[in-house]
């Protein structure tokens, strides 16, 4: 690691790697002792007195992909036994870019089956997850993802989070070489550690785990999770100024060039707590493409050499860009780079949705946008999906595209395999046809999983963003509305994994059937929200909604989009351009 920075950088490292480990937050000193990421798990897999693991190994289990919960609908019932918690288990795979082969779906879901209470999910990173797992269950699991070349390495912990990459359903020849651009990132940023192989595999390393089995991350890994993403104008569907680091392609007659280089992007923050913040990045220049790796190692590097490691909510890499400043941290990233980076080069984003339905790919393959409401892979009455996406995989005529809005494309169909396509979701009630309950606010529409599983979740959000939407859209059918796109999102807490900062209409859970209500961030993800009302409940809610989406029905400009609208006429007060949000 090198210790040779700019001046500015050089004159605060308060809190980098050079201070005494006893003065760093614990999690700090856990990774270090930790074995490269083993702990004790091992031991844990096996006790017989409980269902749970040591809270330590618990931290340590999410670098491998997993995080410890239990059933908050049971947890006072269970209280009042003298129970234990229903402890269960999350496991998320690794699938950079989302690309999945019907082998791979059709592993995802007999695993989601046979031990994830028959349903499985797509997140907001192009990936998907079980819930709901034993612990006696996660080798079974973790060995069936093995047998079609998955993992769920770095799913979760202090290191490079999926790296994403934007999924268009036209599926380009340039998109075809982003999304190999991001796989090739996502193999160079996963941590190396043997830890993952000989827990949950058994296969013992040839020799003890030392100094060099983390090259670039060393024993601390990073000071909290990184996020890399790669979009492709005109579509922001990855939200690219989300990122941690992002990377916005540029081509020239359908050849990918290089790259603009974002930095400093987020969503995490504290209610409350106004240190803590969403930020969107910022765009700092240009790279070929054959500059891609060296770029993000020096990224990387700034914030793991000089990220917050003493102050775990002011760990992100948001915050360390504001503290040290854009223009120094931009320095020092071209001084370990060796070469200053290019001038911004021009691109334009029109959306951060999925273009749903049918769509003919450069080489004349068919595609379809798929919507799956908050991610959610299961049976309903009259509309199988699990059994209809199983089916279509059974086929073997069709490759999985996981997108970033929790939905999945059918992609690469020949054109004369799309009748059977058709026929199966025909068979199965698969369908994005805007109908009553199917409004294009709910096609725009991601909630995270909240109740029951997450531990941070305050309020419901995928149980109950659904409802909320079905009266929502009586507001929606009464302005006349029901076709026009705005995005929504909700969230059961204020950490923001459906990126709900940049929704025209968001809502944080505050406690049950209380929220945080935002409105006004940019269509295409280029603007933040900004909070209307404090801790209220629907009726507040849909009052709200009725008045503002009267006004925008009413008084919107030609082709006025609902987030600019109520910035424009001043619903959302004291607006500046850009970056803005209050408290």
């Amino acid at each position: 690691m090198t210790t040779n920075t700019t001046p500015e950088i050089e004159a605060d490292r308060s809190r980098d790697l050079s201070q005494p480990l006893e003065k760093l937050a614990p999690e700090e000193r856990l990774k270090y002792h930790s074995d490269y990421l083993a702990g004790s798990i091992q031991d844990d897999l096996i006790d017989e007195i409980t269902l749970a693991v040591d809270e330590n190994n618990n931290k340590l289990m999410k670098f491998h992909g997993i995080y410890q919960q239990d059933d908050r609908d049971i947890r006072d019932e269970r209280r009042l036994q003298k129970l234990e918690p229903a402890y269960t288990f999350m496991l998320r795979g690794r699938m950079p870019g989302g690309v999945c082969t019907p082998e791979q779906w059709l592993k995802i879901d007999e695993l989601g089956r046979e031990y994830g209470n028959d349903t499985f999910r797509l997140t907001t990173r192009q990936t998907f997850q079980f819930h709901y797992l034993l612990r006696d269950t996660l080798r079974p699991v973790m060995e069936g993802l093995r047998e079609v070349g998955l993992d769920s390495k770095a799913a979760c912990g202090d290191v490079a989070r999926t790296v994403m990459s934007g999924v268009h359903p036209g599926l380009s020849k340039l998109h075809k070489q982003v999304f190999e651009q991001a796989r090739i990132a996502s193999d160079h940023v996963i941590h190396k550690t043997s830890a993952y192989e000989e827990v949950w595999f058994g296969e013992k390393p040839k020799e003890p785990r030392g100094d060099n089995e983390e090259p670039f991350y060393g024993k601390q890994y990073m000071p909290r999770k990184f996020k890399i993403g790669f979009a492709i104008p005109p579509s922001n569907d990855i939200d690219i100024y989300s990122q941690d680091l992002g990377f916005v392609a540029i081509a020239s007659r359908g050849k990918l060039k290089g790259f603009n280089v974002v930095i400093g992007g987020g969503m995490g923050r504290t209610d409350r707590a106004p240190e803590t913040y969403p930020r969107l990045g910022d765009v700092i220049g240009y790279v070929d493409v054959e500059h891609l790796l060296p770029t993000i190692e020096a990224v990387m590097g700034v914030q793991r050499d000089y990220g917050d490691r003493v102050t775990r909510a002011h760990a992100r890499f948001k915050y360390t860009v504001d503290d040290k400043g854009v223009d120094v941290v931009k320095a020092e990233i071209e001084r370990r780079l060796g070469f200053a980076l290019g001038p911004v080069k021009p691109f334009t984003f029109e959306s951060n949705g999925d273009q749903l339905g049918w769509t003919t790919g450069d080489d004349g393959l068919e595609h379809f946008t798929l919507f799956i409401e908050n991610g959610r892979v299961i049976n309903h009455p009259g509309r199988t999906l699990m059994d209809g996406l199983k089916a279509i995989a059974e086929t073997g005529k069709c490759v999985f595209r996981l997108t970033p809005n929790q939905s999945v494309i059918l992609s690469d169909i020949k054109p004369e395999d799309r009748p059977a396509i058709e026929a199966l979701m025909d068979e199965h009630g698969i369908s994005n046809v805007p109908t009553k309950g199917r409004s294009a606010m709910r096609l725009n529409s991601m909630a995270c999983v909240a109740m029951p599983t997450c531990a941070l979740a305050m309020a419901e959000a995928e149980r109950y963003l659904p409802e909320l939407l079905t009266k929502v859209e009586d507001l929606l059918e009464k302005h006349g509305l029901t076709e026009d796109p705005i995005t929504v999102r909700m969230t059961g807490c204020p950490n923001g994994c459906a990126r709900p900062y940049i929704a025209e209409i968001a809502f944080t859970g505050r406690a049950p059937g209380k929220y945080n209500m935002y409105l006004g961030a940019g269509f295409h993800g280029e603007r933040l929200n900004k909070m209307v009302r404090e801790n209220v409940g629907e009726d507040v809610i849909l009052e709200l909604l009725d008045e503002s989406l009267g006004r925008y029905a009413a008084e919107r400009n030609p082709g006025e989009r609902f987030g600019d609208f109520v910035v424009r006429v001043g619903i959302v007060p004291e607006v500046t351009e850009g970056r803005f949000f209050n408290d």
